[in-house]
């Protein structure tokens, strides 16, 4: 398998590039490689579609944080044309907006036609919405990764008519104006030379047919609400404000077109005062000593994820010092190191001493031992 070239020499843009040039490169070399402009051409169509690919990373700034800083390792499983699960259906699905009315049209709408090729007679596959939603997490959820069950309400296929719309097959009619494609072209003269131009069928929707005995259950449209139960699992490491893909949990399509995405929000559950805290990948405790601990050293137990953890206080244990416990910390997300479990050390020093307790301290005062070096 041949190696995958890096994204922004795909794209020829720097690593610098803003989301405009990115999109106005991708533009570029989708119009170069369309497979209606180079028929037959495979090596065309591969490069149209690594094009797609690129484009997808690098106008997500999640994805494109994670290949900057992993490269084509950091993709692994994020979904999307990086694991090779689209068509290129999907591709003129997904990103064929990008061209409206750039070229005065020329681009519109139909994207798979604007060269008079072969998708000239293709509609638009239809594509169902996401769903965002939001899940809290404890700090040991972070720490070791989860499963998430969430019962949501979402549009579905209709059981009735599975989808059709229609009561029967036989009241599915071709529309009059399209023909059954969906679309109606025109032809328009532009720089590029004359050019077809088309648009959804203002007769059909673009659906390129006409319902003449709807399904009464779900009203012609083919999709009903109804609640469902999905199960994820999301990754140790993960952060605040973090956002999970979960592909094709998301609403259903028209005539059996893309299912939407499940987009799940990450929140982080507010640490509790005075317990474990945490600071990007590293866990965090403050350690309060009594003055004859820090004087002699100890043992101590410390909280930890969902447990307890006995660490060794050294004698002459000074206030302010870091204890570091390497490794005991939070994962990365992409599986690339792990945090550390830092203690702060401090000393408490009462405000209140009765007689006896200070005629001890009294008797310190003129020690060497208490004298501060300086």
């Amino acid at each position: 398998m041949a190696e995958k070239r890096d994204y922004y020499e795909v794209l020829g843009v720097d690593k610098g590039a803003s989301a405009e040039d990115i999109k106005k490169a991708y533009r570029k070399k989708a119009i170069q490689y369309h497979p209606d402009k180079n028929p037959g051409d495979k090596e065309a169509e591969e490069k149209f579609k690594e094009a797609a690919e690129a484009y997808d990373v690098l106008s997500d700034p999640q994805k494109r944080a994670r290949y900057d800083q992993f490269g084509h390792a950091g993709m692994s499983g994020q979904g999307g044309f990086s694991s090779g699960g689209f068509s290129m259906e999907d591709i003129f699905s997904q990103f064929g907006d990008i061209f409206g009315g750039a070229f005065g049209g020329a681009f519109g709408g139909g994207f798979g036609s604007a060269f008079g090729g072969s998708r000239s007679g293709a509609r638009r596959v239809a594509r169902g919405s996401d769903i965002r939603i939001k899940v809290k997490l404890s700090l040991a959820d972070v720490v070791k990764g989860v499963e998430k069950t969430v019962k949501i309400n979402k549009m579905v296929t209709c059981p009735d008519c599975k989808g059709k719309g229609a009561v029967s097959e036989a009241d599915i009619k071709t529309c009059d104006h399209c023909h059954g494609t969906g679309v109606v072209t025109k032809v328009a003269n532009t720089f590029l030379g004359q050019m077809q131009t088309s648009s959804p069928c203002p007769y059909c929707g673009g659906e390129g047919k006409k319902i003449t005995n709807p399904c009464r259950k779900c009203s012609g449209t083919g999709l009903v609400k109804n609640a469902e139960e999905i199960t994820f699992k999301i990754p140790a490491g993960v952060q605040e404000g973090m956002q999970l893909t979960i592909q094709g949990k998301g609403n259903a399509a028209r005539d059996g077109g893309v299912p939407g995405n499940l987009l799940v929000v990450i929140e982080e559950e507010s640490p509790k005062e005075g317990g474990l805290q945490r600071d990007g990948n590293d866990l965090v405790y403050t350690l309060n000593l009594s003055i004859p601990d820090a004087i002699l050293g100890c043992s101590v137990e410390i909280p930890y994820i969902d447990s307890k953890l006995k660490i060794k206080v050294d004698p002459g244990t000074q206030p302010g010092k870091i204890l570091k416990l390497r490794g005991k910390g939070i994962p990365e997300v992409n599986g690339y190191g792990t945090g550390d479990y830092l203690i702060y050390v401090q000393v408490y020093v009462p405000k209140r001493l009765d007689r006896k307790e200070k005629e001890i301290v009294e008797g310190w005062r003129n020690s060497s031992s208490f004298t501060p070096k300086q």
